[in-house]
């Protein structure tokens, strides 16, 4: 029988996964890196064997075959009842005695606060926002996409802005540097090409993504039509995180505002400039952050406020992440 650790932590995002066994004086015994995680695509009994090959990994090389607490943050675990299934989907494995399922914005926000408390907006391939307090007090959106009234994140980024360049060409819309520099990125020469490519899959439509960039460099160049989107995109990440402030009654505190995920932790300069602007107009008292860590540390310090760690041990873990 091996020895049982205090917490394993899981953060599994679309593209990739990242597992920590960690022990109750935050030392990390072990780490290891999976695939992504895609319940909506696969079903969760293959989403969690997917999970299930890294954390056999993690186990064996911390000489280990449980824990205490499994603190798993997920991506694609929008609604509670996400969480649920999906909890007593990774109980069923018996890789701990408890389990806690949360959604993957919730490690972007822990690992950016030395207590749990403030407000997280991740703008990644999407956009979602969480915001807790010390007291367990969460806020949080369904952040399903348009259903649920959301807009933004590098995906929608460059949908628009493809919008507005094949109108931008054919007439219907007002000119755009965008219409020459999409096309441009795959060495084409117009909108139209660029549109018959998509839509008979010459280029992969996952190779959208490529043209968020894009965007950010023809609006930095001054494109009038570019710099709205951003401008936009910038308005969304405010109404966000004032509206989770509002609902923990922290609008009036100083509290941090920590910006995540791969369009914001770029620190595109308007983009970047606009949403502190905003956020001085809107919530004074907000205290805007990138955060860089990765986010397997806020799920193993999730899993230490739960199971009431060591005195040192968050600072031990935070140590071995900054590495």
């Amino acid at each position: 029988m091996g020895l049982t650790a205090r917490v394993l932590a899981v953060d599994a995002g679309n593209s990739k996964t990242d597992v920590a066994v960690v022990t109750a004086d935050g030392e990390v015994l072990a780490t290891a890196r999976g695939g992504g995680f895609r319940p909506p695509a696969v079903g969760v009994e293959r989403a969690v064997d997917a999970l299930a090959d890294a954390v056999a990994r993690a186990f064996a090389a911390a000489g280990v075959t449980s824990v205490d607490h499994v603190s798993a943050c997920l991506a694609n675990a929008d609604l509670p009842v996400e969480e649920e299934e999906l909890a007593a989907a990774l109980h069923a494995r018996a890789w701990g005695t408890r389990v806690e399922v949360r959604n993957d914005t919730f490690a972007i926000l822990r690992a950016g606060v030395s207590e749990p408390r403030g407000v997280a907006v991740v703008c990644g391939a999407g956009v979602n926002c969480v915001g807790m307090r010390p007291d367990g007090r969460t806020a949080r959106f369904p952040a399903v996409g348009r259903l649920s009234g959301d807009w933004g994140g590098g995906w929608a980024l460059a949908e628009e802005a493809l919008w507005h360049a094949a109108r931008a060409e054919d007439g219907r819309g007002q000119p755009t540097e965008l219409a020459r520099a999409l096309p441009a990125h795959f060495g084409l020469g117009s909108m139209y090409a660029l549109i018959e490519a998509l839509h008979l899959r010459h280029i992969e439509p996952v190779r959208r993504h490529e043209l968020t960039p894009v965007l950010f460099a023809t609006a930095q160049d001054g494109d009038p039509l570019a710099r709205s989107i951003v401008e936009r995109q910038a308005d969304e990440v405010v109404a966000m995180a004032t509206v989770a402030l509002t609902r923990l009654d922290l609008l009036a505190e100083e509290t941090p505002v920590l910006l995540g995920g791969s369009v914001l932790a770029a620190r595109h300069p308007q983009l970047d400039d606009r949403v502190r602007e905003l956020l001085a107009a809107r919530a004074p008292k907000a205290v805007p952050r990138v955060v860089t860590a990765r986010p397997v540390l806020g799920a193993a310090l999730l899993g230490l406020d739960r199971t009431g760690a060591a005195e040192g041990a968050r600072e031990r873990v935070r140590a071995h992440f900054a590495v």
